[in-house]
Order: C-alpha cells, then structure tokens, then sequence
C-alpha cells in the first residue's frame, strides 16, 4: 500500500531524509520514530505532496505521489502537526467544504459529516465558529475531515498532541480500526507509550537514516535488551545512531498483518 523507494530530500546542502525505504502493507498501524530534525516531517510532506523529493520515489497503492498527486490525494486521509481550520467557518462549514473538494454528493456528504460529528463528539461545538476552538476541538475537527472521504491510507503527524485523555482513547481505538478494516496507518509520533501500544511495526529514523524497521519485539531481541519498554529501546539506538550490532541497521520489508495487499500482486 505504502512503498518509499530510494526517497532522498536535500535542503541545500543539509540531507534531510537519506534514501530511505519503506513498504507498509494493509493492515498495518505503522509509528515513525525519531529526534525531532530526525526527517519525520519532511518524508511525511513528501509522501502527500507537499514537498518534492530531490530523488527516489513514492507509491501509494502503485501511484506514483508526485506523476499523479490528483489519483494519489483521492487515497490519503492526512492530519498535520498544527491542525489548519478557517476561523470564519464553523466546523460543520468546514467538514462540508471538505466534502464538496471529493465530490461527494449533497446526501451523502450529509451522511458522512453526522457520522464524523458522532464518532469525534463535535456536536457540542461543531456549528460555532472554528476561531473559538481548544487545539484539541480542532484536532478532532481535522480527524473528522481526513476520514471523511474514507481513504484507505491514514498519514498522521503527533496526533495526540493537545488531545485529553478520552480524545486520546477515541483517536487511539479509531487507528486501530482503521487498519483492522484494511486501511493503513502512518503514524509520526514522539508519543511512544502510544506507538508501544497500538503499532504493528516501528520504524526509528535518525540523522535522516532509517535505523530500525520492525516489531518492538524484534527491537529488543536486536539490542538484548528484553524488557525494556520502548523508550528505553529507543534512546538506546538514537543515543549513538547505531543497531545492537554497531552497524546501521539495513531496512526490511514490514510483514502485513492482515490479508495480502491486492495491489502488490503478480
């Protein structure tokens, strides 16, 4: 579903991301790990076109990101770091200027936005102006519009990030959801409590280098550690860059946890 061949991003002199390579099946709820300047945030914005890569490629279920940004868009559903809202619109405004960008029809637009309004508990605010909103109540709005169109990949940026405990919980449950129906999940977070609970598989980047690609399982076989929690696996590798072997880790196809992905067939 989510193939990064050879992805490079440079910023004049400085490499942001290094030919990193990824393949995320369906299925999967996937935490990209790693210091902030880690190349989290520039992969992501390559990966929904936001930014160009200097090289390499990305596919989302076989699309190439960048040759068909308008096939490609139709199957993401993307939450920023900062959640974006027009302060003029209400959020019901905003969830149905969302709906009319996908063409969805007056019926089922109106569908669709009562059932984001339930799952996300918005009705309480959801017709009020966006500019009076906590940034957790626009954290949810801005869920309730990436699911909207019902994308089957889910790329998300520190989700968690102004959310109360219960909105944490609602987000939590609705990743995993997410991919036990089929769909995949990106997931950038510094939350690893978050990532130790709800990923499939891990990948930790530092330096703009992919230095683990795995389970949390796998992490603490590959650095001996084997009950260690997550943080602590994970300030061990980024405290010196390097695997348990003390050679960078060369990254491996992510196994699917669900059925086959139809798309990588033949």
């Amino acid at each position: 579903m989510i193939r990064l061949h050879e992805v490079t991003r440079r910023y004049g002199a400085k490499t942001a991301v290094d030919r990193l390579d990824l393949h995320l099946k369906r299925g999967q709820v996937f935490a990209f790990l790693g210091p902030n300047g880690a190349g989290k945030t520039t992969t992501i914005k390559m990966m929904v076109g936001l930014l160009r890569p200097t090289a390499g490629r990305i596919e989302l279920d076989g699309i190439d990101v960048h040759r068909h940004a308008q096939k490609a868009n139709l199957l993401v559903g993307y939450v920023p770091d900062q959640p974006f809202l027009y302060d003029k619109l209400s959020g019901r405004e905003f969830l149905q200027f969302v709906a009319d960008m996908y063409n969805l029809s007056p019926a089922e637009s109106t569908r669709r936005i009562e059932r984001q309004i339930e799952l996300f508990s918005l009705a309480e605010f959801v017709d009020h102006l966006c500019e009076s909103y906590s940034h957790g109540m626009k954290q949810r709005v801005v869920f309730a519009s990436a699911m909207l169109h019902q994308p089957p990949v889910l790329i998300v940026d520190e989700p968690m990030v102004g959310l109360d405990p219960q909105s944490m919980r609602l987000v939590k449950d609705l990743l995993r959801s997410h991919a036990t129906e089929g769909g995949t999940v990106f997931m950038s977070t510094h939350t690893l409590s978050v990532a130790e609970e709800i990923a499939d598989v891990i990948g930790i980047i530092h330096a703009g280098q992919l230095e683990f690609l795995g389970t949390v399982a796998e992490l603490r076989r590959e650095l001996a550690l084997e009950h260690s929690t997550l943080e602590h696996l994970y300030l061990t590798l980024t405290s010196n860059g390097k695997s348990g072997n003390g050679k960078p880790r060369q990254p491996v196809e992510a196994e699917s946890t669900a059925a086959p992905d139809d798309a990588e067939a033949g």
